[in-house]
C-alpha cells in the first residue's frame, strides 16, 4: 500500500456536499482515507470569482499506481459535474489534486507529482500542515510548517465554519 497526500477543492453549487461526495468516491474507488485536516475557506488563488473556495487535504491509502490514481481522480470529479475546460484558473464544482505520491517525483505532461505549485499556495499548505506538518517536500527537502512560514502567498485562509 502507498501513501498519497490529495487537496480538494470546490467552489460552486453545495460546496460542503461537493467535498463530501469527493470523500466517498475517494473511500470507494481510491483507498481508505487515515487523515483529513479541517476545512477551510479561501479567497481564489489566481483568478477572481464572488464565490470563495473550500479547501482541505487528506491523506489515504491506496494500492493504485500513479496513473491509475489520477484516472480515478478523473472519474471521481466527472461524477461529481466538473467539466474540464483546458482554462488553469476558474470556478470549479470540484477539484482533485494528487500533492504527494509517497516520496515519487514524476514529471510528464500529464502527471506532476509533487504538485508543483503547492508550495506557494496558503490554501494548501494550511491544511497540509493540520495533519503532516513534518512531512518534507521530496523535491524542496524542507517540511510543509516551514513551507508555510516561508510563503509569499498572503491570501486569507480561514478554517470553515458550516454554522456561519
Amino acid at each position: 500500500m502507498k501513501i498519497v497526500l490529495l487537496g480538494i477543492g470546490t467552489n460552486l453549487g453545495n460546496r460542503r456536499e461537493n467535498l463530501e461526495f469527493a470523500l466517498s468516491g475517494i473511500e470507494k474507488n481510491i483507498g481508505k482515507i487515515l487523515k483529513s485536516s479541517s476545512v477551510y475557506e479561501s479567497e481564489p488563488w489566481g483568478f477572481q470569482a464572488d464565490i470563495e473556495f473550500l479547501n482541505m487535504v487528506i491523506k489515504v491509502e491506496t494500492k493504485l499506481s500513479p496513473d491509475q490514481l489520477l484516472k480515478e481522480i478523473l472519474n471521481i470529479e466527472s461524477a461529481i459535474g466538473r467539466i474540464r475546460s483546458g482554462e488553469r484558473y476558474l470556478s470549479r464544482v470540484i477539484d482533485i489534486d494528487i500533492l504527494l505520491y509517497e516520496d515519487l517525483v514524476i514529471d510528464e505532461k500529464s502527471l506532476k507529482i509533487p504538485h508543483p505549485l503547492m508550495h506557494e499556495r496558503r490554501f494548501v499548505l494550511v491544511p497540509l500542515c493540520d495533519i503532516v506538518p513534518e512531512t518534507v517536500h521530496p523535491l524542496l527537502k524542507k517540511s510543509f510548517s516551514s513551507l508555510l512560514e516561508a510563503c509569499k502567498d498572503n491570501s486569507n485562509v480561514k478554517l470553515y465554519n458550516s454554522q456561519s
